[in-house]
C-alpha cells in the first residue's frame, strides 16, 4: 500500500482498553501513513491525553466497550470540549451501542467517519478515513 503523505500532517488519538488493539491499530495507521500517533488504554486516560495535546487531534480512533468510562459516555465528553476532529467508533460487541454512539456524536456536530465491529481491517479503516488501499491486514 502506498503511504498518504498528507497523514504524516495529521495526528490521531486511538483510544482502547485492549492492549492488542491498540497495537495492531498503530499499525494500521502507520501502514497508512500516519506518524503522529497518541494511544490511551480507557476513556478517562484519552481524556488526560486530549488535554495535554498543543493541539486536539485531527483524528479520534475510541472504542465504545471499556471499563470505567464506556465509548458514549467518552463521545459526550468531546461533546462538551467541542471537539472539530474526525471521529470513528469501533467495538468489539454490541453493533446497537456503535449505532447509539455514533448517532449522539452526529446530533452534536462532530464529523463521524464510520462506526465498526472489530476487528478493522486496514482497507476497512483506509476507506472510512478516504484513503486507496488493497492490504488486507
Amino acid at each position: 500500500m502506498k503511504k498518504n503523505s498528507l497523514c504524516a500532517l495529521l495526528t490521531v488519538l486511538v483510544v482502547d482498553d485492549d492492549e492488542f488493539a491498540l497495537e495492531l491499530m498503530q499499525i494500521q495507521l502507520e501502514k497508512c501513513g500516519f506518524t503522529s500517533i497518541h494511544k490511551a488504554s480507557n476513556g478517562r486516560t484519552g481524556l488526560r491525553a486530549l488535554g495535554q495535546m498543543v493541539q486536539p487531534p485531527d483524528l479520534l480512533i475510541c472504542d465504545i466497550f471499556m471499563p470505567d468510562m464506556d465509548g458514549i459516555e467518552f463521545v459526550g465528553e468531546l461533546v462538551k470540549r467541542q471537539f472539530q476532529g474526525a471521529l470513528v467508533l469501533v467495538s468489539g460487541g454490541d453493533k446497537g451501542l456503535l449505532s447509539v454512539a455514533q448517532q449522539i456524536a452526529v446530533a452534536h456536530g462532530i464529523s463521524v467517519l464510520g462506526a465498526f465491529t472489530k476487528p478493522l481491517s486496514t482497507d476497512t479503516l483506509a476507506q472510512a478515513l478516504g484513503l486507496g488501499t488493497n492490504d488486507p491486514v
